[in-house]
């Protein structure tokens, strides 16, 4: 049930980038909206995108590097700059 469930979203997910470039609209707005769907599938799937992150972050913040746990933060979830830094800086030291 759960690699259906994992199968489905991924390509749900491949269908809306799909669109996303596909399409001649504003790119910002589409973005928003791919998050927000994204974001909602992730939710009802009870999924969390930042499983098995914080360890590595909380290092790198401790050592001082918190450009590097942002970068780090992006590259393992694909998530925003805005919503990575707030995450990031939003961390228990």
């Amino acid at each position: 049930m759960a690699d259906m469930n994992l199968t489905l979203t991924c390509l749900l997910i491949a269908s809306i980038l799909l669109l996303f470039w596909t399409s001649g609209r504003d790119n910002s707005v589409h973005l928003t909206r791919i998050e927000r769907k994204v974001d909602l599938l992730l939710t009802h799937l009870k999924i969390d995108p930042t499983q098995g992150v914080n360890q590595e972050i909380l290092e790198l913040l401790r050592s001082g590097q918190k450009i590097e746990a942002i970068k780090r933060y992006r590259e393992q979830t694909g998530s925003g700059l805005r919503e990575t830094k707030d995450y990031v800086e939003g961390l228990p030291l």
